[in-house]
């Protein structure tokens, strides 16, 4: 087994301290996070202006800023509160600044539609400011877990009591997101160094795999098949990799198509893994035993896919970012069929994941972000706006007992349960 020696909790204390000191670094990976080469921007001069440029960039880029769809000064102020400690005084002065030069843009707005499904959002927010908390999963035993990517976390929230306990991993990780595998061990993806982890609660030891092939750097999205395997896509790597966490061996395949940055990875019914090219116009499936690909063209070039899911007849859904759509693959006829997404061409489809073979999915260029329910059946949705939706969904997946949903915001730090509730119908008299 390759692996690197295990590191214990108490060896690791000082890991989150020193990430965080060091966030100027632009994140390894993950197109679209944010990262360097965005520092030559001009911030319009005022008082605040030295403030903003010296506090902000240590975690983002200044086009996060500029590029934003503006706020308050309240708004400006409840946001920043989530990323940074200021002194009273210094956050009065950026608040001002930032509501005077970046102030609430018209256009943003989602399109909310009504519909009979009622749904109740609770949100906590994470103890370390700026980790950009994401992609949460829930273990049998209730606990619900996150990625801190920037603070180089992984954490466990007791959504029971609001409780909450950060596990540092080794300076550098900055781990991209997690999953469970059936004994309730954490495993995370090494975006910024090339390995893949393996957290045990019970004791705080972190088993670290590193990857085989220098090229392979940046692991991104996991998944477990029913056999046990962790599937994961390494976005700039081009790269799809599968772990045997009984060997420790790692296996990793090149995508056909140059520059796919494979981003989202589902498995369908018979342990088939699907992936969504987020620089592409395609998505692809992999045999489980050869790993040899198979592409499946959308028809529009113009499209990127940033995630998929499958409901339990196998059909392929995924997000079309770059068209606004909402898109179905039948991969035993090839038929592609989409919709419009409700707030627009423009809206940025992220997030997707299927509950009861019902999708959801978050229109990510909206503020507030949206949250839109999609039901095959029907081929109606109905959307709610998430409260805290100044940040992003970049993942989201069912609860443990598969009727609830798990989202986050990674600019806001919080990690959400929405509750689905009962349909509520009408009757005619």
């Amino acid at each position: 087994m390759s692996r690197f020696s295990s590191l214990t909790l108490t060896g690791a204390l000082l890991s989150i301290v020193a990430t965080v000191a060091a966030q100027g670094q632009a994140p390894a990976g993950g197109r679209g996070q944010g990262g360097g080469g965005q520092q030559q921007i001009a911030l319009p001069d005022s008082a605040g202006k030295d403030i903003v440029q010296a506090a902000c960039t240590k975690c983002h880029g200044l086009n996060q800023i500029t590029g934003s769809a503006g706020y308050t000064r309240e708004k400006w102020h409840e946001l920043f509160a989530t990323m940074i400690k200021l002194p009273d005084a210094q956050a009065a002065t950026v608040s001002q600044y930032l509501a005077t030069h970046f102030p609430p843009k018209p256009g943003r707005e989602p399109v909310l539609v009504p519909g009979p499904v009622t749904v109740t959002f609770k949100e906590w927010m994470v103890p370390t400011l700026g980790q950009r908390s994401r992609d949460p999963v829930q273990t049998p035993d209730g606990m619900i877990w996150w990625a801190g990517q920037y603070g180089n976390i992984v954490g466990r929230l007791n959504p029971r009591t609001g409780d909450m306990r950060e596990y540092p991993l080794l300076p550098g990780t900055r781990p991209h997101s997690i999953i469970s595998d059936r004994a309730g061990a954490i495993w995370y993806m090494g975006n910024a160094n090339g390995t893949v982890g393996k957290l045990n609660p019970a004791t705080g030891e972190i088993i670290v795999y590193p990857l085989p092939d220098p090229a392979a750097r940046d692991p991104h999205t996991p998944v477990f098949d029913g056999k046990g395997i962790l599937w994961f896509t390494l976005q700039n790597s081009n790269m799809v990799g599968r772990l045997n966490p009984a060997t420790g061996e790692i296996k990793l395949v090149t995508l056909p198509t140059p520059d796919a940055d494979p981003y989202g990875i589902d498995l369908n019914s018979q342990g088939v893994p699907w992936v969504a090219y987020n620089s592409s116009y395609k998505v692809a499936s992999l045999d489980p035993v050869t790993m040899a690909v198979r592409e499946y063209p959308l028809p529009d070039q113009k499209s990127t896919v940033r995630r998929v899911a499958i409901t339990s007849d196998d059909m392929v859904w995924y997000v079309n970012a770059a068209l606004g759509r909402l898109g179905r693959l039948n991969p035993k006829t090839g038929e592609i069929k989409e919709w419009p997404s409700p707030s627009g061409a423009d809206t940025q489809p992220y997030a997707i994941t299927v509950v009861n073979d019902i999708i959801w999915y978050n229109e990510s260029r909206r503020r507030p972000d949206a949250l839109v329910r999609f039901d095959p059946k029907t081929e109606k949705f109905q959307s709610w706006a998430i409260p805290s939706g100044v940040g992003t969904v970049r993942h989201m997946r069912p609860t443990a007992d598969g009727n609830n949903l798990l989202i986050h915001q990674t600019s806001t730090n919080r990690i959400g349960l929405v509750t689905i509730g009962r349909t509520v119908t009408t009757s005619s008299r």
